[in-house]
């Protein structure tokens, strides 16, 4: 076996650091001198990490009497190889390397190809878990029972379909950018996790996009996404002189469209973070007009109040407005019409009739 050859080619074809292969080798050559020896034998290997030559040693107990001969020697054989061996010490008798067969040389060759596979399971693994939470790049290889197998670098990732984007369509060969959800381990290897329709993605979206978000000097304080349709965002500065919402937007609308087209056109609102419940619930729920809150500070329930022809506007299509504001807050939030408090019927063009009391309300509670 040229294990220098062998060592050579691995290196230049495999993300494996010399250490890893030489134990790689030096294990696979022990596994195989193993079916050269008794079952009772206990044997080593050494290996020379420049030249890669390797020895194998029979590792033999010296005993009064010799029950096993495959793992004990007596005190007389001992003292020749050390004349400072004593009953009780075990020795490295040379094992001739003429005890390896083709089958021994085969299990060797299929050692080493195992071990390899497992390091570099274990490469992709550690390199991929430092990186959860970022941005990644990759190219569309298959797509699977909806499930899109994306090629990132050296390393294969999932982009399950629960982590799709209703608005996106993949094929082979098309670009992905995607937020780096979760790695796990599993039998077949680290499972690299990506997500198109995580809140992290819009944030890491705007990081990347956005100077002062990146240097701290504005934050994303929270974000509730309905993936496909549409987010909302908060944002503090920590310069009285920096626009939070302006910074986001960009000059002309640059930056924030720069996310909406990387999100398939997905709508995103961006507001001002306040720790006023009031003025938080107020810009969360922006274009709406209001015109009463009350908060409730021990059950973080909100009741709002809207002009009638307002209601729409603030419960949002299919209540999805209201939705994202609560998420957004964290709070509970309620959306009634004035129409509805005093009593008042209206028809469909929402003008006021005599008698009955119609209005219209929306409650939506924090995930």
């Amino acid at each position: 076996m040229n294990l220098q050859a062998i060592l050579q080619q691995l290196q230049a074809e495999k993300s494996v650091d010399r250490a890893t292969l030489l134990e790689a080798i030096r294990s696979a050559i022990e596994t195989a001198a193993r079916k050269s020896f008794p079952p009772t034998a206990s044997i080593a290997v050494d290996i020379d990490p420049k030249t890669l030559a390797w020895k194998v040693f029979e590792l033999r107990t010296i005993v009064e009497t010799i029950e096993d001969p495959a793992k004990e020697m007596s005190l007389a054989e001992g003292q020749q190889m050390n004349p400072a061996a004593q009953v009780g010490d075990t020795l490295k008798v040379p094992a001739e390397a003429k005890d390896f067969g083709r089958i021994a040389a085969q299990t060797a060759k299929q050692v080493i190809i195992q071990k390899l596979k497992d390091a570099e399971r274990e490469n992709v693994y550690d390199e991929f878990k430092k990186r959860e939470g970022e941005l990644v790049t990759g190219i569309v290889k298959r797509v699977s029972h909806g499930n899109v197998i994306v090629t990132v670098g050296k390393a294969e990732a999932i982009l399950p379909q629960s982590q799709q984007s209703p608005r996106e369509n993949f094929k082979p060969g098309d670009r992905v950018r995607a937020y780096l959800h979760e790695v796990d381990k599993n039998a077949r290897g680290p499972q690299v996790v990506l997500s198109r329709t995580s809140p992290e993605l819009v944030r890491a979206l705007f990081d990347m996009e956005v100077p002062e978000i990146y240097d701290g000097t504005v934050e994303i304080r929270a974000i509730a996404r309905e993936a496909g349709s549409r987010t909302k965002i908060a944002v503090a500065s920590k310069d009285a002189n920096v626009d939070p919402v302006g910074a986001c937007v960009g000059m002309k609308g640059s930056r924030v469209r720069a996310v909406v087209e990387e999100l398939c056109g997905e709508k995103i609102d961006i507001v001002r973070w306040s720790d006023d419940p009031v003025e938080m619930c107020g810009n969360a729920l922006n274009p709406a007009d209001i015109l009463d809150i009350t908060v409730d500070e021990e059950t973080k329930t909100i009741l709002v109040i809207v002009p009638h022809d307002q209601l729409s506007l603030a419960i949002g299509k299919r209540g999805q407005n209201a939705r994202l504001a609560s998420r957004l807050m964290g709070w509970s939030i309620d959306i009634k019409s004035d129409v509805e408090l005093t009593g008042v019927e209206v028809d469909e063009s929402g003008a006021p009739v005599a008698g009955g009391a119609e209005g219209g309300a929306a409650t939506s509670e924090a995930e």
